[in-house]
């Protein structure tokens, strides 16, 4: 009995205790396709997660192996911004896929 009782208090967070979307949200690629074959997914998920575990959210794609009929990249420009103002922070190739597609429009 005395065992639960020190768990349960080990894991109630403390008065100064404060979730942070900036810390702990990020913008990446998850890796999908076959051998020789990649295909990412862009993702919105939490930094601790593994890059092909549970995402919060998918906006978009990135084909770098696309032909001249297939789309390359995709993503959804509002859903970006509006993860960027909660405090989401893009991986530097997701930062540089962005702004590539900024400047394509």
């Amino acid at each position: 009995m005395p065992r639960l009782i020190r768990l349960a208090w080990q894991f109630q967070p403390g008065p100064d205790h404060v979730y942070e979307v900036s810390k702990m949200v990020t913008i990446r690629l998850a890796r999908g396709g076959a051998n020789k074959r990649p295909y990412y997914r862009l993702e919105v998920a939490d930094r601790r997660r593994a890059p092909g575990g549970k995402c919060i959210e998918r906006i978009g794609f990135f084909n770098p192996k696309a032909v001249a009929t297939e789309e390359k990249f995709r993503v959804d420009m509002a859903r970006v911004q509006y993860w960027l103002s909660k405090g989401a922070k893009p991986s530097e190739r997701v930062a540089d896929l962005l702004k590539s597609a900024a400047a394509a429009k």
